[in-house]
Parts: structure tokens; sequence; C-alpha cells
């Protein structure tokens, strides 16, 4: 098993909010009305963006040869 680091965290948020940003998109065109919809919306895109931050910051950097 592996251990949980700060990469594994990033890339299991970002999939799970982009899917539930893609649920939420597919009700809304269906006509099917959520009227949180539109705070829903910016939680997951700022997640998205969080745990992208996350990903690139938690990778380890290569050293400059000088």
């Amino acid at each position: 098993m592996q251990d949980w680091d700060l990469t594994s965290i990033g890339l299991v948020l970002i999939g799970s909010s982009i899917t539930v940003a893609g649920t939420i998109i597919a009700f809304l065109l269906l006509g099917i009305r959520i009227p949180i919809a539109p705070f829903l919306l910016i939680t997951t895109a700022v997640l998205i963006v969080l745990s992208a931050a996350l990903i690139l910051f938690s990778m380890p950097r290569e050293s400059s040869p000088l």
C-alpha cells in the first residue's frame, strides 16, 4: 500500500472536483434546477485551482547545475 502524500491528495481532490462540476453542469443542461448550483460551481472551481497549486508545489524541483 502506497503512502498518501500531497501529490496524491491533490490528484484525488482535482479529479473529484472536476467530476462534481461536470455532474452539476449536466443536471443544469438537462433542465433540472439546483438552487445552490452557482455556489457549488464556484466552490469546485476554487478546489480545482487549489489542488492544482498543491500538485505543482509538492512535486520535487530539479536542482540547477550552477
